[in-house]
């Protein structure tokens, strides 16, 4: 299933610089960046409870924010891209690059 996963986190302090790094890297190994704070992944049900688990132990519940958008297995319809900046199918199999 597609996820697309957004976040904020307050980066006013040493610690929320850190919490920021460790977000993005955690996002990183399970997707693929849009934007600085967005990313789209595919994931299963069992890979998605472990990652979410995973990233909300790193935020501050107080200070920073954390959204999951399920677009679910059939999302290909519920896309439209519009812009200069490619992205790479996350369905399609390997890729080497």
């Amino acid at each position: 299933m597609l996820i697309l996963v957004t976040y904020d986190v307050n980066t006013e302090t040493k610690e929320g610089r850190k919490r920021l790094h460790d977000v993005a890297k955690k996002c990183v190994a399970h997707g693929q960046r849009l934007q600085n704070s967005v990313f789209e992944c595919n994931l299963d049900v069992a890979q998605f409870r472990k990652f979410e688990a995973e990233i909300t132990k790193i935020i501050d519940v107080e200070t920073d924010s954390l959204r999951f958008y399920n677009l679910g297995n059939n999302y290909d319809n519920r896309l439209t891209y519009i812009g200069i900046k490619p992205c790479i199918p996350v369905d399609k199999g390997v890729l080497i690059v």
